[in-house]
């Protein structure tokens, strides 16, 4: 019987990459889901057994937070880095961080691959991808999102097949990335210029 490959995915308790355990599973992956803590203020004990329920074969939280502050927000801070003069690099920043993190748990756990829950649609996907072969040439990278071509529908779907808990709906597409030095809202909808955001999605602003 030819044992299961390990990946370790970069598991943030959302949509993507709860389906993404499923999925890997599916596809004959042992799945260890890591979050790192960069300062989302989640329950991340609640989202390590949440990774558990679904699937994975160990979940870990690692508190990268003081790392984060010290050695990118700050230094960001330092050199006014925004891109475009107005954007401040929200989950850009903490990408290269977040990368080693789960390169340096593949080595720890002995693990061929490494998995990310970017779509095809941003750079996120090709942060993640270029950190950890730069770290390690040797790692597949896995991108289930960006591979299983499904609609947000379908990803609903398939989770409330797979007995999935997801604390969202199809009357609520967001998707979240927050830490410490801000906060990016992510939907469809948002994707049209003259769409306004709903004002319950403002919970960081200036005065």
């Amino acid at each position: 019987m030819t044992e299961n490959k390990k990946v370790i995915l970069a598991y943030s308790g959302g949509l993507d990459t709860s389906v993404a355990i499923a999925w890997l599973n599916d596809k004959g992956y042992d799945v260890v889901a890591c979050c790192i803590n960069v300062g989302e203020g989640k329950d991340l004990n609640f989202i390590k057994q949440k990774a558990l329920n679904v699937g994975a074969v160990e979940a870990y939280v690692i508190d990268a937070l003081d790392d984060f502050a010290d050695n990118y927000a700050a230094v960001a801070l330092k050199a006014n880095a925004m891109y475009e003069g107005s954007y401040p690099l929200i989950s850009a920043l903490s990408r290269p961080l977040i990368s080693k993190a789960l390169v340096d748990l593949a080595h720890q756990e002995h693990a061929q691959a490494v998995a990310h829950g970017c779509t095809g649609k941003g750079n996120d996907q090709v942060r993640f991808e270029v950190a950890i072969h730069s770290l390690d040439p040797q790692l597949e990278v896995l991108s289930p999102v960006r591979d299983w071509h499904w609609s947000r529908e379908q990803e609903i779907e398939y989770a409330k097949e797979h007995n999935i808990p997801i604390p969202i709906d199809l009357d609520s597409p967001y998707s979240i990335d927050a830490n410490i030095w801000g906060r990016a809202n992510e939907a469809g909808v948002l994707e049209d210029p003259c769409t306004v955001p709903r004002k319950m999605r403002l919970q960081l602003q200036t005065p």
